[in-house]
């Protein structure tokens, strides 16, 4: 059995290059897909489609549509979704995916530090499991092959 797991979170550091290494180091089976996490790709896609748009609100708005069918697709595919919650960027992005995939019955881990346990804690308690680690949720990851 090998899973699709959908990694939602902020796109401005490596933490998805660090978790995939450690699940293959691990040699889990599993197959990582993510939202686009090459910014200017994810900011541009609805005018690199559609031709340049009016104003800025028109640019996010088509970029927003393209973007939202990618994640769809993606996450309906998906058998589970870790979600990871930073204390340096906004996350809205992180909690639309992860509400979205608890809404949609699909397996939740959600990863965030202790100091962000209040602010997330409805959807916390929503989650499956929620961990403070990459490791941590690999471990989860690990049980489930056991």
């Amino acid at each position: 059995m090998k899973l699709t797991v959908y990694l939602a979170g902020q796109i401005h550091d490596d933490w998805r290059k660090d978790l995939e290494k450690k699940a293959e180091e691990k040699g889990l089976p599993v197959q990582f897909v993510s939202p686009q996490t090459n910014h200017d790709r994810s900011d541009s896609i609805g005018e690199d489609i559609l031709g340049e748009q009016p104003g800025n609100i028109y640019r996010d708005d088509v970029a927003s549509s393209v973007n939202n069918l990618r994640t769809k697709v993606l996450l309906n595919k998906s058998d589970l979704v870790i979600a990871l919650f930073g204390e340096k960027y906004k996350q809205w992005n992180t909690a639309m995916d992860a509400a979205t995939a608890i809404n949609q019955d699909i397996p939740t881990i959600l990863i965030r530090p202790e100091s962000l346990h209040h602010p997330l804690k409805e959807l916390s308690n929503k989650a499956n499991v929620t961990v403070e680690t990459i490791d941590q949720a690999l471990e989860v990851i690990e049980y489930i092959f056991e």
